[in-house]
């Protein structure tokens, strides 16, 4: 995985509450086996007509809102517990995602595939979309390291949580096969010490 440690990026606002898995990425474009390509799918009922014309109403589809962070109203990620929607979210280039509230299974999926999901208070995440839709070129910054997030306009920031493991994990750009790998030396050290 890419490692992520700060993001500053342009938002693309999706102040909609209860997005579920199926309205990422419908079920009918899972039957790939690798992570590729997904992105083109993100949001496809919503981002296009049945001809595959874009709905020109649509954020995704809308020039003036680009970047690397996705924010969205409560509740992101609920319904099936599809690994999809994070492969598409990762695939169409979105590293940070923000809600105020999580389904846990999406949660999980995010950060094992290089997602930050991050959970915000409601008053902070409804001035996120009050500072884009004054001026959609805001821009936030997210420091991981220092868990927070900058309203780089009005210099407000908000600090968030996140699991110790998971954090170092996207710190190194590990998942969890990369992290016992980085643990090789130290299995090896016990194994010459303890083995003989």
């Amino acid at each position: 995985m890419k490692k992520l440690n700060e993001v500053t990026s342009t938002v693309i606002p999706l102040p909609i509450e209860d997005v579920d898995t199926d309205q990422i990425i419908p079920a009918r474009f899972l039957k790939a086996t690798t992570k590729d390509g997904f992105g083109e799918n993100l949001f496809r009922d919503w981002r296009y007509h049945p001809d595959g014309s874009p709905k020109q109403d649509f954020v995704l589809n809308n020039p003036i809102y680009r970047g690397e962070i996705l924010v969205a109203g409560k509740n992101f990620g609920c319904g099936s517990s599809r690994e999809h929607a994070a492969w598409a979210i990762q695939d169409y280039g979105i590293r940070v995602v923000i809600s105020s509230f999580f389904a846990d299974i999406f949660k999980g999926n995010a950060l094992n595939n290089g997602i930050l999901p991050i959970t915000v208070p409601e008053v902070f995440l409804n001035r996120i979309f009050q500072e884009v839709e004054k001026d959609p070129n805001a821009e936030l910054t997210v420091s991981l390291q220092d868990q927070t997030i900058k309203i780089i306009n009005t210099d407000e920031v908000q600090s968030f949580e996140i699991d110790p493991y998971k954090k170092m994990c996207l710190l190194n750009g590990y998942d969890d096969i990369d992290y016992l790998l980085s643990l090789s030396p130290k299995i090896k050290a016990f194994e010459a010490n303890h083995l003989q």
